[in-house]
């Protein structure tokens, strides 16, 4: 099981369909500090539709709360610019895939901090800063998968 982590997310429909995605694939949603929506908010709600039951939601107030929650888990750090391409990381079951916010992406202190871990998406036609967040997390957690996962023949996905 993944772990996704996202820090304050902002766009209530992002983490909806983030949270769908986790109720797909296993993966447990790790929501980190202010959030730019309220948890019950009708778009979050719609953007997740009847899954929320099927997804591990855990809010944690700051970041010592997260981290003292996932503290064995190798951390990923998915943020643009980045020096590696996440393609080229090796990924393990139980890994925690992190996220910044829409807006600002991550602080500048965990980019410092975990340099070592820090991963992008590439943008080959370099017209855009960032993905739309929900897009991003689920190019990467499906190649953490991917790499982690006895794949079925492509005529068993469904």
């Amino acid at each position: 099981m993944f772990h996704i982590a996202l820090w304050e997310p902002e766009i209530p429909p992002n983490t909806g369909n983030i949270a769908r995605l986790c109720a797909a694939t296993g993966a447990k949603l790790h929501l980190i500090g202010r959030l730019g929506f309220r948890i019950d908010d009708k778009t979050l709600k719609r953007a997740g539709l009847d899954y929320w039951e099927h997804v591990e939601v855990i809010h944690h107030a700051d970041w010592e709360a997260f981290t003292a929650a996932v503290d064995t888990a190798t951390m990923w750090l998915v943020d643009n610019p980045a020096g590696k391409n996440y393609s080229n990381a090796e990924y393990r079951d139980g890994d925690v895939l992190l996220f910044g916010s829409e807006t600002k992406g991550l602080p500048e202190r965990l980019r410092t901090q975990h340099a070592g871990r820090l991963i992008g998406i590439p943008m080959p036609a370099g017209k855009v800063r960032s993905l739309n967040l929900s897009n991003a997390v689920a190019i990467v957690l499906y190649e953490a998968l991917r790499q982690t996962q006895d794949w079925p023949d492509a005529g068993d996905c469904g």
